[in-house]
């Protein structure tokens, strides 16, 4: 036996007799109090915790596809916005006025074109009758073929007039909420540079967190069996939110050893936001029929893990016991406990193998110690 093994045995030794011999001469000692819950059996959820973070399931930053005068702004900072909703409109003036010139163009080029075929069509009759020579023929010709290809053109500049024209009002990509307003109306923008402002898509939304890589072979196991369920809750409390696991990185982090997951919620009341941090419970599957204690009864001795089982004579037994895991608040004991009985939460501090004790009704939160043996 260690020496450290040796003065821990003494301390409690004394400790024992110090406990029997503090009544009267003749008086057993008094009973300690404690609080007792018993053992169960019942199902138990097999679950990954993570710390998680909100994202937006789609973020789109707005900017002009043209430059120009931000001529209105219409929205609010904040706004929920719906896909196809007018946001900003840059001056459209000076492109409505490319626009008028464009078609304008088209018509002359059209009245060109007209006046080259019918200018064709007579050389053709006259080309066969001999009166014009086969040059004139192919120059009418060619004048007739530029001119309907500049028709084409101008149509195309009109088509492109209308587009840059479509551009000068930018509306909403999707559903969600807007950001901050990143320029004041009547700044000049520049095309495809000038960021205008940032729409976050929040119904549904993601909440991205990562697990250690030997979770991962049980993770994809159960995922694929069945969409499995995850938790969120907030630090500060509050009933969890319920989604799903949604994707699964197609790497393990070298750095850290942990691989990339993303659950989905369907977050209609938007509780939750982008941003965020929250805790993250993934879970498996769920073991049927296991025995059960609070976490806390359970103590850690020189010898491993150990509960004080009181004994229908209303004394305490010093039980080892092999924890298979600790899930939240409980722990699943493998072997070495019963359903049904009756283990200490409190006053471990006072307990050896053999002390009577008086069993209290409420039983707070257990404390925990190290060896009371």
């Amino acid at each position: 036996m260690s020496s450290v093994s040796r003065s821990v045995s003494l301390i409690v030794l004394c400790l024992a007799l110090a406990a029997c011999s503090s009544g009267p001469a003749g008086r057993p000692p008094a009973a300690v109090p404690v609080r007792v819950t018993a053992a169960e059996r019942r199902d138990v959820p097999v679950a990954v915790r993570a710390i998680g973070n909100v994202e937006a399931f789609q973020t789109v930053t707005l900017r002009s596809q043209v430059e120009g005068q931000l001529a209105q702004v219409r929205f609010k900072e904040g706004d929920e916005v719906r896909a196809g909703d007018l946001l900003f409109v840059i001056d459209p003036g000076p492109f409505q006025a490319a626009l008028d010139q464009a078609k304008a163009n088209l018509v002359r080029v059209e009245a060109q074109a007209t006046n080259a075929a019918v200018q064709e069509r007579r050389m053709t009759e006259l080309a066969k009758s001999g009166i014009v020579s086969r040059d004139e023929w192919d120059r009418a010709h060619t004048e007739a073929a530029t001119a309907a290809a500049s028709v084409e053109a101008a149509k195309a500049a009109v088509e492109n007039a209308k587009l840059q024209l479509g551009f000068c009002y930018i509306r909403s990509p999707l559903e969600g909420r807007i950001g901050r307003l990143l320029v004041n109306q009547g700044n000049l923008v520049k095309a495809n540079d000038t960021q205008l402002a940032t729409i976050n898509q929040m119904k549904p939304i993601y909440v991205t967190f990562t697990v250690p890589e030997k979770e991962l072979p049980a993770i994809r196991q159960w995922n694929a069996a069945h969409p499995l369920t995850t938790h969120v809750a907030f630090p500060a409390g509050g009933d969890p939110i319920v989604g799903e696991l949604s994707f699964i990185d197609n790497r393990v982090d070298t750095t850290t050893g942990t691989v990339l997951l993303k659950a989905v919620f369907a977050n209609a009341d938007e509780a939750l936001w982008p941003g965020q941090f929250v805790n993250v419970t993934l879970t498996l599957t769920t073991e049927r029929d296991v025995v059960v204690v609070p976490a806390p009864t359970v103590q850690t001795g020189q010898e491993g893990p150990y509960l004080f089982v009181v004994k229908p004579d209303s004394t305490v037994e010093y039980r080892p016991v092999k924890v298979e895991r600790t899930e939240g608040q409980d722990a699943v004991v493998a072997s070495g406990l019963e359903p049904g009985e009756r283990v200490v939460t409190t006053g471990f501090v006072r307990l050896a193998p053999g002390v009577s004790v008086t069993v209290e009704d409420s039983a707070p939160a257990p404390e925990r110690v190290g060896d009371a043996r």
